[in-house]
């Protein structure tokens, strides 16, 4: 009897202590389980985080590669833009260059043929005709007295001679316009023929045109008659002798500007 009730002490002893044991268990596992949580939690947030980090990174990356793509677009049209100014500024220094030596050659054409006028018209005294350089053209400055009477557009025998050695010079150089001014001086005309000085310096011009034209045979689409009348005094009108510089008839010789109008159109 002794026997069985000491073992089963020894089994009411054994019991406790396990169940002592499985209360320390269920602690463990309750503390256990709540730090699992704990961990369970963080890890979520941290995986949020991550997954929130990503898509940030994503957008950055996104931003950063379309802000590169505007500023290589924007390069690029800049870069264009430079090479096309480059071109265009190459091109306007080639037809500056050519415009350069184009001009340079008239004002070579030019010098001759005011050489060859002024050797042809040696004749002349400096009272009757001038022959000068302005403005890039020849100017042939025949007065009054060499050309006509008083109040008459009918040229002189002298005048037509002045007009002889001037055509035959005009008819071997092709390439230069022919632009002829008649001038007068401020005094009134006294003839019905005209209406005024105008009208005289029209038909002094017009003379000598024809003279060119039908005599000499200078092409009358190289020519233009002009008349200024009183308009462009080369002197005062007070004295006798500047009237007089002032009734004059001015041919001007001018190189053909086909070439630079060409360049400048183009």
């Amino acid at each position: 009897m002794k026997t069985v009730v000491s073992e089963r002490d020894k089994l009411c002893t054994n019991l406790a202590l396990k169940e002592k044991e499985n209360a320390g268990l269920k602690n463990t596992i309750t503390d256990l389980t709540g730090k699992n949580k704990d961990l369970t939690d963080q890890y979520n947030s941290l995986t949020n985080k991550n997954i929130d980090l990503e898509g940030k990174y994503k957008d950055l990356i996104n931003e950063s590669l379309s802000k590169t793509n505007q500023f290589n677009k924007a390069l690029q049209a800049k870069s264009d833009e430079l090479n096309n100014k480059e071109l265009l500024l190459s091109e306007r220094e080639k037809t500056l260059k050519e415009m350069q030596l184009i001009i340079a050659r008239q004002d070579s054409i030019t010098k001759r043929l005011n050489d060859i006028l002024r050797n042809a018209l040696l004749g002349f005294n400096s009272d009757e005709l001038s022959v000068e350089i302005k403005n890039g053209k020849v100017y042939v400055s025949m007065s009054d007295k060499l050309l006509f009477k008083s109040g008459s557009s009918a040229v002189e025998l002298k005048g037509k001679e002045a007009l002889k050695l001037l055509g035959e010079v005009l008819d071997k150089n092709l390439d230069i316009d022919i632009l002829v001014e008649g001038h007068t001086d401020n005094v009134p005309i006294k003839t019905s023929l005209y209406k005024d000085n105008w009208d005289l310096s029209v038909a002094r011009a017009t003379s000598i045109v024809r003279i060119l034209t039908n005599d000499y045979k200078i092409a009358p689409t190289r020519m233009t008659a002009s008349g200024k009348g009183e308009y462009f005094p080369k002197s005062d009108n007070v004295t006798a002798e500047g009237r007089a510089r002032n009734r004059r008839t001015e041919i001007i010789l001018s190189p053909k500007l086909d070439e630079i109008m060409k360049l400048l159109n183009d």
